[in-house]
This record gives structure tokens, C-alpha cells and sequence, in this order.
């Protein structure tokens, strides 16, 4: 079985490449929804994080108030430190045991989803790692036009490595700044060099 990192940046297109490996064929083991899951009301994280960062960061319904915890961590630092200390181990728990349970129904490909993989300690177990690639200005220009605030955006961008810094460091690169249609036969090429259909220097 081969466990790969899958990352990018905010706008850079990362969840349409997941999805075209999924399609594929690919075990996908996604970072944000292991986030989500080891924050859910009942979950030891949940309370330490109210412990921390007080009843605030609760919402209505008793569930993290999402958009609160990340307008305040996206802005100061400090805090973005202590609430990785409290939610990292857990994801990379959840996340081992969806590998685990990956392994078991014998899937030849497992790509872990991780947003902000340099920037956390999973960077450090995955032995290859495909980074999704647009400049940083349509980082900018598709987050707005999906809606989000451009102050928003920009401090989210200011707050992860470079893109380039991650482009850098990949193993693999898919570059998603031009059709849709450019990136899946990317994509598809990486796959048939993933699962040894074709060698990497063809």
C-alpha cells in the first residue's frame, strides 16, 4: 500500500484534485473532516478547547463555532499554536485508524488530504507528498470568488507557507492554474505513476 500527503493552499484547488484521485481509485483519508469529527460535542478536544479559549467558541446548537475559532487563530498566532496542541494528536489518531482501515479492504493507493501538511507534524510521515500549485494572486482571486472576505483570504494566506515554499518541496506537482480539463490528465498521468502503469520519467 502506498500512503501519499496531498496538500496545497487556501484557493489552490486541492479538494478537486482529491476528488479526481478518488474517482481513480485512491483511498481518500481527509484532514478536514478528521478536524470536524475530533471537535464534535462529547469529544475530549471540544472541552479543552472551551477550557482554553472559553464558552465564546461555542455556538447555539453546543458545537464549535467554527468561523469564530478561525477568524481568532488566523489572526493571532499564539492561539493558533495552543489549539494545534490540543486537536493534532487527535487528528493524526483519526487519521491513522481510517489508514488502518483503509489497509484492510486492500486499497493499493491511500492519499491523506492534509491542508496544512508542512506546517504540522504529519508533514513528517508521509514519504511523498503531491502539492496542488496556483500563484498566489488566483489563491487570492478564486477564495473571493467563492465567496469569502478578501482580508479573510489574504490573512488565511499569510498564515501558511508560501505556496511556493510548498511547491518546492513536493514530490509530486499537479499545477491547477489553467482548465480543468489540463488538470485532470495531470492527475491521471500521476495515477498511472502512482499504481506502476507508468514509469515516472516516461
Amino acid at each position: 500500500m502506498r500512503i501519499i500527503g496531498l496538500t496545497g493552499g487556501i484557493g489552490s484547488g486541492k479538494s478537486t484534485v482529491s476528488g479526481m484521485l478518488r474517482e481513480l481509485g485512491a483511498a481518500i483519508v481527509d484532514g478536514d473532516t478528521a478536524a470536524r469529527a475530533v471537535v464534535e460535542p462529547g469529544q475530549p478536544a471540544l472541552d479543552e478547547i472551551i477550557q482554553e479559549f472559553g464558552e465564546v467558541m461555542l455556538g447555539p446548537d453546543g458545537r464549535l463555532d467554527r468561523p469564530a475559532m478561525a477568524q481568532l487563530v488566523f489572526s493571532d498566532e499564539a492561539a493558533r499554536i495552543r489549539l494545534n496542541a490540543i486537536t493534532h494528536p487527535r487528528v493524526r489518531e483519526w487519521m491513522a485508524a481510517r489508514v488502518g482501515e483503509a489497509a484492510g479492504t486492500g486499497a493499493e493507493v491511500v492519499v491523506m488530504d492534509i491542508p496544512l501538511l508542512f506546517e504540522s507534524p504529519l508533514g513528517d510521515e508521509v514519504a511523498e507528498v503531491i502539492v496542488v500549485w496556483v500563484p498566489m494572486e488566483v489563491q487570492a482571486e478564486r477564495s473571493v470568488a467563492r465567496g469569502m472576505e478578501e482580508a479573510d483570504v489574504r490573512a488565511r494566506i499569510a498564515a501558511q507557507m508560501p505556496i511556493d515554499d510548498k511547491r518546492q518541496r513536493a514530490t509530486h506537482l499537479i499545477d491547477n492554474s489553467g482548465s480543468e480539463e489540463a488538470t485532470r490528465a495531470q492527475v491521471e498521468r500521476l495515477w498511472r505513476v502512482l499504481t506502476s502503469q507508468e514509469p515516472a520519467g516516461a
